[in-house]
């Protein structure tokens, strides 16, 4: 394996809100400290302060106030989690997920998304979908953030990223290991029609400038969204959420 295929990510961050401090603490990732708001009562903060003390955590309980500057003023409904940076898998990672379940490959390939609530959003539907793991590039592009994993309300837990230095030789790479490889573009093939039954990538662009001129030189079939209103263009995870089930669709088509 290529050393500069997976980076560590290098910082501490938070997991905030009820579904992701529940989906963190079921998981085996590395947690410091809860922290909770003090006098708040409801089923969920229960649940989560039963999970920490079976872990055995420090649960802290603060004010509302501290829990705001904590979170940068997210909407934490009452929990944070002190948590040990977010891990990045490795490409053979995913292949391994994939194994694991006894399917073709099916990979997301994300060419710079920016926005952390389109990626947190991507993740959900990942993990929704069947996708066995979503590659994204270590630079000018949104990393695992507290962000994220709130908006993917656990998924960051269940569906491995893979960050990597260079997407056009990852893509490369996957190539040589039998992955076909599927663009989306305003002139491509009507996505209706793509099948993703063997093992396939599906790279979604840029929210603003689409996928980069290099990487669509790689792609071995382009699809498109056919629309008929005045918008000519799709949020980034709304697109990828089309798509993605297209792909889920043709892999596990319906039993009459």
């Amino acid at each position: 394996m290529n050393p500069e295929q997976t980076t560590p990510a290098n910082d501490t961050d938070f997991v905030i809100g009820r579904h992701p401090a529940v989906a963190a603490l079921r998981s085996q990732q590395t947690i410091n400290k809860v922290f909770l708001q003090s006098g708040l009562k409801a089923e969920a903060i229960d649940e989560i302060r039963q999970l920490a003390k079976k872990r055995h955590l420090v649960i802290s309980e603060v004010p509302k106030q501290k829990l705001d500057q904590l979170t940068d003023h997210q909407n934490h409904q009452g929990v944070a989690l002190g948590v040990a940076a977010f891990e990045y898998a490795t490409i053979d990672d995913l292949f391994a997920k994939a194994d694991a379940a006894g399917e073709p490959p099916f990979f997301l390939i994300l060419d710079g998304v920016e926005d952390p609530h389109n990626l947190g959003s991507i993740l959900r539907t990942a993990d929704a979908s069947g996708v066995h793991g979503v590659i994204i590039p270590k630079r000018r592009a949104v990393g695992l953030t507290s962000v994220v994993a709130k908006t993917s309300t656990g998924a960051i837990e269940r569906v491995p990223v893979a960050r990597v230095t260079n997407l056009v030789n990852t893509v490369r790479d996957l190539k040589d290991r039998g992955v076909w490889v599927f663009g989306t573009d305003m002139d491509g093939n009507d996505y209706r029609d793509w099948n993703a039954k063997g093992a396939s990538a599906l790279i979604i662009g840029n929210e603003g400038k689409g996928i980069s001129r290099l990487l669509k030189e790689t792609v071995d079939e382009m699809l498109t969204i056919p629309m008929v209103g005045e918008v000519q263009s799709l949020n980034a995870s709304v697109a990828a959420g089309l798509l993605m089930y297209q792909g889920f669709s043709s892999r596990h088509p319906v039993q009459h």
